[in-house]
């Protein structure tokens, strides 16, 4: 439905009357902070999109000001998807349920002849939208209607076990996961065990439908306009620390209280709060902990020394989640492109203050030539890559008792002193 959509002849938005080509799906990639939901907004009104959020955390109720949701005057200004629709409370939410419920809401967008302005956000959120993946196991349900995610349990388990335990149904999933990735070697393990069909030959299936490539399946929309916001590591260092600042100026705080007393006080009484589950992984909310858990039990100068760390905490991660996302941008779309990965065009964002010049109007260029069916002036961003690097190659290290992913990895613990 999507492709016969996208294939038709359109007319969209103000400033396009009268152009024929393809609707695209626009894709805005960036850190943390880049201001993707701002460049998303500023597209959805000039071109007549609709934005869908691919956060992980902002599907949840609750949380607006830490999971920096855009504002409901935001909303109203230009048809958002996605946001807080699932119970705080729901931990078994998985990229599954997202990928179903936003690809029918893209379906739609591109029925209604505009264009889905898709803002992450969440890497494997954004992968499971831009490309096709057969993989689609789901937690079990049983006669109490309970529903028990194998997933869960299973990482509950020692990462060793369970490591040694896909080696004996699927190596050679096994051999490019490390122990220590106990998600992915559990996942993987949920998929033979719900499935019958090893992981490995899921993706080789994957891998083999037409336009299938080395990363994965074929792309599931057939015109995606990727945009990626970028800017000097410093300047945006220095912006995510004033982010910072500005949730709590806001409210971040009674924000935090409010969520802490409704949902997780009772949790944390019980000992059963799991911070790696639901909205309760939000950055933000597990670096207050201490704070939240002992605020009026303790000396105001012990509170205040705990939420002094909590803030400096929450500048560490926000700073290193930004690294994160970047380094999955060059790495899923720069580092070894295939014929499955749509090319990248890049959009610097280091000075605000020429945004619509510098920003702004270059994205519009290159949509409008997506939607033209021609290519774009701007030239897309391109990476050196080591064609024969293996990133999920397998080594052990005998001295250390260690093992090693990736060429790379290995190649720096072999050149290590106490290695030679």
């Amino acid at each position: 439905m999507a492709a016969a959509a996208a294939a038709r002849a359109v007319s969209v938005g103000p400033g396009l009357r009268g152009l024929q080509g393809t609707l695209p799906l626009v894709v805005i990639l960036g850190a943390t902070g880049t201001g993707k939901s701002t460049l998303a907004l500023q597209l959805g009104q000039r071109l007549g999109g609709e934005i869908v959020s691919a956060d992980s955390m902002q599907v949840y109720e609750g949380l607006d000001i830490i999971t920096n949701k855009v504002s409901a005057r935001e909303q109203r200004m230009c048809q958002h998807h996605m946001i807080s629709f699932v119970d705080p409370l729901v931990t078994n939410y998985t990229v599954v349920d997202f990928r179903n419920k936003a690809t029918a809401l893209i379906e739609d967008i591109f029925a209604r002849d505009k264009i889905p302005i898709v803002v992450g956000g969440t890497n494997y959120y954004i992968e499971a939208l831009l490309w096709k993946v057969l993989v689609n196991a789901k937690p079990q349900e049983m006669d109490t209607e309970k529903v028990i995610d194998r997933k869960v349990e299973l990482e509950k388990e020692d990462g060793h076990v369970l490591h040694k335990r896909l080696s004996q149904v699927d190596p050679e999933r096994a051999a490019k996961l490390h122990p220590h990735d106990k998600r992915k070697v559990a996942r993987s393990l949920q998929v033979f065990e719900e499935t019958g069909i090893s992981h490995s030959e899921f993706l080789h299936r994957q891998q083999a439908e037409e336009g299938g490539g080395p990363l994965g399946g074929p792309l599931k929309f057939p015109n995606p306009c990727i945009l990626w916001l970028h800017t000097d590591q410093t300047v945006l260092d220095e912006r995510l620390d004033k982010r910072v600042d500005d949730m709590l100026a806001a409210g971040l705080l009674d924000e935090l209280r409010d969520f802490h007393r409704r949902y997780n006080q009772k949790k944390v009484a019980e000992n059963s709060q799991d911070y790696q589950r639901g909205i309760f992984q939000s950055i933000g909310f597990k670096e207050f902990h201490e704070y939240l858990i002992t605020e009026g039990k303790c000396t105001p100068e012990t509170s205040n020394q705990l939420l002094k760390k909590g803030i400096e905490a929450l500048k560490q991660v926000t700073k290193r989640y930004a690294r994160k996302q970047n380094r999955w941008v060059k790495n899923r779309f720069l580092s070894r492109p295939g014929p499955s990965v749509p090319p990248v065009y890049g959009l610097e964002v280091s000075d605000v203050s020429k945004w619509e010049e510098s920003v702004l109007e270059p994205a519009l260029e290159i949509v409008r030539s997506f939607i033209q069916g021609h290519q774009p002036a701007a030239a897309p961003v391109k990476m050196p890559c080591n064609e024969t690097e293996n990133k999920r190659s397998y080594h052990m290290c005998d001295l250390c008792d260690r093992i090693i992913i990736g060429d790379r990895e290995w190649a720096g613990i072999a050149s290590e002193k106490q290695h030679l």
